[in-house]
């Protein structure tokens, strides 16, 4: 059954209606869907079973029933990643949203090799937001995802402050061998925490970059993987530690 998202409270057997121009194409076009047929409504309050009934140019849906279910990690994590160059993010950002990230702040580092214009930038992120929202809907998460670009590193590190753990994925750390790190300040997160991981884009973070964020220091065990693999590592290592284990 298609899931689709409405960032609103729902009540039983009230009416919403579904404005989005890709959602109303994707039932009307895609799925063919007639009025009575049932569809997934994740809603700020709950998730819910829809029924059609009315297609026009908005589809109206009522909630007929609660479903129970828990797709979301226990702790909510944010990548702030550097920008990657050419569709590496855009890979990234999909993938991250079906290991279950919450949110992604891309920032410009000192390396990154992207050139970004801010107000241009805007066109990319309106992307961004839609390849996250169907990730979300593919991988029936309950939420979307939310993205923040940050102009620098000095920027994200004001953020920081908002989190209640901050780790820095720093490649030195795996070059020198040590293989403890992640798993011990995973240790000291509890459900509910609001983690942020830090990523260097394709040349990695420098070192004043690293002493500028000041937190927990990480490795990803013995390998160096690429900048768009190591988000998903780490998500991977959250998932079994939280969820699995």
């Amino acid at each position: 059954m298609q899931r689709y998202f409405l960032g609103i409270k729902s009540v039983i057997n009230e009416t919403y209606r579904i404005s989005s121009k890709d959602d109303v194409h994707h039932i009307k076009n895609v799925m063919r869907q007639q009025t009575g047929d049932k569809v997934i409504v994740n809603f700020t309050n709950a998730t819910m079973i829809c029924e059609i009934t009315d297609i026009q140019a908005e589809i109206t849906v009522k909630p007929i029933g609660h479903i129970d279910i828990q797709t979301e990690m226990p702790v909510s994590v944010t990548i702030a990643s550097g920008l990657l160059k050419n569709d590496k993010y855009e890979w990234m950002i999909q993938k991250a949203t079906e290991l279950g990230a919450a949110s992604f702040m891309p920032f410009v580092s000192e390396r990154t090799i992207v050139k970004v214009d801010e107000k241009k930038f805007q066109k990319k992120l309106e992307r961004f937001t839609k390849i996250v929202k169907e990730a979300a809907e593919q991988s029936y998460r309950q939420i979307v995802p939310s993205i923040e670009f940050v102009a620098s590193g000095k920027a994200l590190g004001q953020k920081l402050k908002d989190f209640d753990h901050v780790l820095i994925a720093y490649e030195e750390t795996a070059k020198s061998g040590e293989m403890k790190s992640f798993t011990e300040a995973l240790q000291n997160v509890q459900h509910g925490d609001k983690v942020c991981v830090i990523f260097g884009p394709e040349g990695g973070l420098s070192e004043a970059e690293v002493a500028q964020f000041g937190s927990t220091v990480i490795g990803l065990g013995p390998r160096i993987l690429r900048a768009e693999t190591a988000p998903l590592y780490a998500l991977s290592a959250m998932s079994f530690h939280f969820e699995l284990n």
